[in-house]
């Protein structure tokens, strides 16, 4: 059997289900938009008839096998662990393979470790979530570094042992942060964008009074307004609703719209509720409330806000003009154009966010593209981001090595390497291309790895120690090109007899060389590290 390492694939997630026996995470009441100052005075609303109940952040937990670790692994383990991933290596063995378990889980080549995440409030299909990994208390295991996680299974916090359903998994390398703290714990470390969630899930409404005129009343305004598969009435008083595709990315937004539904919709009255909250949006405090019933209301609120895209208030234009996109109005997208544009505003970002999620995919790109070159890193960061998403040719894209994307963005005049430490791990080289100076030496912190360029030759040497075997040493070359010297670092190594291919090193240590090669004039270029994941799922349900 191969280390985990050596096949990692990106995992596809599924979405959570929000609901079923004896595995669902609690459900809070949505604290989104209120049915308070900025429409408890116009009318009842959904959320004035019905609690809205979405799924808190549910804390997973699983204990697995990392492999890979030459030597750092442990042969402890706690029996009822062993037992347990004993059944688990034996399931996931082909037909036929042949595999003494024991040893496998004894070798000093694996380690049994804890595995913790959190998966993310309302989740849905093809998300994925950061997970923390741990070698067990009480083991011998020295260092996580290099090793992959096998396929594990997460089950909800403290449910360990208990017959459950199985809300998510994980799977992938591990990540021990060498570029934030080089002297990080190696037996503590994360892998990057490995749960997935496995099931499906819904928004509920619990109707107060449970009766079929009322259930069938909010289900048909909620599919008038969002799509006549948006709600389900399963029963008297309980309703199922589902993300539409447009909110898929302003989840919490599509749960607030809802909220401040109104369960009327009489033309006077409707005119009535838009002048109202107009005028509240221009000169109240509550500028999202407003502008997030209006959006709810539809499209009949257009000529009303397009006066407020000349005020005088930078937040009101805002407010404004995002509302109007949402609803169609492509007359606010210079207004959030100019917002975004401008480096003495505080709201670029917003109006970006406004562009991005809701625009013409051709109007978001071209916008982004601009903010590509931005002296604000995090507005290029942000840029980058929506350019990613949007699948934009301005973003390049390979795999390498099975385990991380180099994404390369030519479009950017700042050079500038971008390495992420939480969600799908990529490397991003902005200004492409990126050159590395022809006189270089630049060696690892162990000394396990150096890149070298000697004045005159174009080309690079990188040399890489085998980890158990100091005097074996793997060779390659690579031009001085900095997007040919990561494939020639990570790419996976030739087969026996084979042509091609690269050294095999890790993510992690590739991000500590780029720090370094930026830091020694190796390379030309700012280097930047995005943050690391937060997970503390530490209160036991």
């Amino acid at each position: 059997m191969n280390a985990i390492a050596q096949k990692k694939v990106l995992l596809t997630a599924a979405l959570l289900i929000a609901c079923f026996a004896g595995g669902c995470p609690e459900r809070r009441r949505s604290d989104g938009t209120s049915s308070g100052p900025a429409t408890g005075d116009l009318g009842s609303t959904i959320g004035s008839v019905a609690t809205i109940l979405v799924p808190e952040p549910l804390p997973v937990e699983g204990y697995g096998l990392v492999g890979g670790l030459n030597g750092t692994g442990s042969a402890e383990c706690p029996p009822a662990i062993r037992a347990y991933l004993a059944r688990q290596v034996r399931q996931q063995l082909p037909a036929g393979a042949s595999l003494n378990v024991e040893e496998f889980i004894s070798s000093l080549d694996t380690a049994a470790v804890l595995v913790e995440g959190i998966i993310p409030e309302m989740p849905q299909k093809n998300e994925y979530f950061d997970l923390k990994v741990t070698a067990l208390a009480g083991t011998q295991t020295t260092s996580l570094d290099g090793g992959g996680l096998f396929p594990t299974e997460l089950k909800m916090l403290g449910r360990f042992g208990v017959e459950t359903r199985i809300p998510a998994d994980a799977i992938g390398p591990i990540f021990i942060d060498k570029v934030g703290d080089p002297n990080a714990d190696r037996r503590t470390g994360f892998v990057l964008a490995g749960g997935k969630v496995l099931n499906d899930y819904v928004v509920v409404l619990a109707l107060r009074e449970e009766n079929f005129k009322l259930t069938n009343t909010v289900r048909n305004l909620l599919n008038g307004r969002f799509g006549e598969t948006t709600a389900k009435a399963v029963s008297p008083g309980r309703i199922e609703v589902s993300i539409p595709a447009q909110y898929k990315h302003r989840r919490q937004r599509f749960v607030a719209m809802v909220k401040v539904t109104f369960m009327t919709q009489e033309p006077q009255k409707t005119a009535e509720r838009i002048k109202t909250l107009v005028q509240r949006l221009a000169g109240t405090e509550n500028k999202y409330e407003s502008e997030v019933a209006l959006e709810a209301i539809g499209n009949q609120c257009l000529g009303n806000l397009r006066i407020l895209l000349d005020s005088s208030d930078e937040r009101v234009r805002l407010h404004a003009a995002r509302c109007m996109l949402s609803l169609g109005g492509d007359e606010a997208l210079g207004t959030l154009g100019r917002i975004a544009m401008d480096t003495g505003s505080a709201r670029r970002l917003e109006a970006l966010e406004a562009v991005a999620g809701t625009a013409k995919r051709n109007d978001a790109a071209t916008l982004a593209r601009k903010l590509l070159n931005d002296d604000d890193i995090q507005v290029r960061l942000a840029a980058y981001e929506h350019l990613r998403q949007l699948e934009d040719v301005a973003v390049a894209q390979e795999f390498i090595g099975r385990t991380f994307y180099l994404e390369r963005v030519a479009q950017s005049s700042h050079k500038l390497i971008y390495v992420s430490r939480s969600g799908q791990p990529r490397i991003v080289l902005f200004g492409e291309p990126i050159s590395c100076h022809d006189s270089i030496f630049v060696e690892s912190p162990g000394g396990d790895i150096t890149i070298n360029a000697v004045a005159g030759r174009n080309q690079a040497t990188i040399i890489r120690k085998h980890p158990k075997r100091p005097d074996v040493v793997a060779q390659a070359q690579s031009s001085l090109d900095l997007a040919d010297v990561i494939r020639t670092l990570c790419q996976e190594p030739p087969k026996e007899g084979g042509k091609g291919g690269g050294l095999g090193v890790s993510y992690a240590a590739a991000a500590v060389l780029l720090k370094q090669m930026c830091e020694k004039g190796a390379v030309e270029a700012e280097f930047h590290a995005g943050p690391l994941p937060k997970i503390t799922p530490n209160i036991k349900k």
